[in-house]
C-alpha cells in the first residue's frame, strides 16, 4: 500500500516524520515519511511525490501471492459473556499433517461475519479460525489445551457450545469469560426437580476455593450461577431451567464425564493483591 502527502503549506512537524521544508518550492516537492510498520508487512510506503494536490491521501495494495489460513492465538485478546449462541457439532478431531492437533466444527450462526484469525469460544475454550466454510470452522489445539480442558474426549458428532467474542455494542448478558479455562471438574449427579435439572460437579481444591454460593462460573463455557458448595466433598451444584437445558450441551452429558470450568477472574485478582501485601502497602501510617 503506498501513502502519499502533500501540505500547501508549512505545517511544523516532527522531523521523525518528514523533512522540513521552508517554503514550498516551484520544482517538484519531494517528502521523505519514514516506513512504520514491521518488516513482514505486504504494505509499504512510497517515498517521494511530484506536484501532489493539496490534502490528498491516496492508497494501494499490494497484491498477495497467496492467502494466508492460520494466524497465532497469542496475539488474540478477547471476552465473552457464557451466553452460547449455539450448539455445534464436531465434524473432526485429529492430528495434521504438519504435526498440529485441529478441530472441526459444523455450525450455522457463530459463521456470520467470521474472519480468519477470530475467537470463538467452544465448550468454553477461547480458540482462533484457521479455516472455515459456509458451514464449519477448524480450530487449531495446542497441547497444554489439550491437557487443560476436556476437549480431548470429543468425537465426531459430539455437541459443544459456541459463542463467539463479544463486541463493544454487545449486551453482557452473563458475567465476564476470557476462554481461559482454570480446569475440569467431573459430573457426579444430576437430578431433576419439576421441568429443571440439578448439576453437581466435584473439582479439585485448589479451584473450589474460588468457588461462592451466588458466584459466578463458567461451565463448558456456559454463564451460570453457583447455588451451593460442599467444601467436604470438593463439590458444588447448580441449577439448569428448562430453556437453558435445550440450548447448551451439559444435560446432553453424563455422570463421570468431565466439564470445562473457569471460575470468576475477580477471585483470583483478589487473592493476588493480597497475598502480594498490597493492601498492607496502602495502609495510612499510624
Amino acid at each position: 500500500m503506498a501513502v502519499c502527502s502533500s501540505f500547501s503549506s508549512m505545517v511544523k512537524a516532527p522531523s521523525s516524520i518528514c523533512c522540513p521544508m521552508r517554503s514550498r518550492p516551484s520544482s517538484p516537492t519531494a517528502i521523505t515519511v519514514l516506513n512504520l510498520l514491521p518488516q513482514k508487512s505486504n504494505l509499504k510506503f512510497s517515498t517521494s511525490i511530484s506536484n501532489p494536490s493539496t490534502r490528498s491521501l491516496f492508497f494501494t495494495r499490494t497484491p498477495k501471492s497467496q492467502p494466508q489460513t492460520r494466524f497465532p492465538s497469542s496475539t488474540i485478546r478477547s471476552l465473552f459473556t457464557g451466553i452460547v449462541e449455539e450448539m455445534g457439532q464436531v465434524k473432526h478431531l485429529g492430528n495434521t499433517a504438519d504435526g498440529g492437533f485441529d478441530l472441526k466444527i459444523r455450525a450455522s450462526t457463530v459463521l456470520e461475519g467470521v474472519h480468519l484469525g477470530d475467537s470463538i469460544a467452544v465448550n468454553g475454550t477461547c480458540l482462533t479460525v484457521t479455516e472455515f466454510t459456509d458451514e464449519d470452522f477448524t480450530v487449531g489445539l495446542s497441547p497444554e489445551t489439550l491437557r487443560k480442558t476436556s476437549l480431548i474426549e470429543l468425537e465426531a458428532g459430539s455437541a459443544v457450545n459456541l459463542e463467539r467474542a463479544v463486541q463493544p455494542t454487545s449486551r453482557m448478558g452473563g458475567h465476564f469469560v476470557q476462554g481461559h479455562v482454570d480446569g475440569t471438574g467431573e459430573i457426579v449427579g444430576k437430578d431433576t426437580e419439576g421441568d429443571s435439572l440439578w448439576v453437581k460437579v466435584k473439582v479439585d481444591r485448589g479451584l473450589l476455593k474460588y468457588v461462592v454460593p451466588k458466584g459466578f462460573i463458567a461451565v463448558d463455557g456456559t454463564s451460570l450461577t453457583v447455588v451451593d458448595v460442599f467444601d467436604e466433598e470438593s463439590c458444588f451444584n447448580f441449577m439448569l431451567v428448562a430453556y437453558t437445558q435445550q440450548k447448551v450441551v451439559i444435560p446432553f452429558k453424563n455422570v463421570g464425564q468431565k466439564v470445562n470450568l473457569e471460575v470468576d477472574i475477580l477471585g483470583k485478582y483478589v487473592e493476588r493483591l493480597l497475598s502480594s501485601g498490597f493492601v498492607e502497602s496502602i495502609k495510612p501510617a499510624a
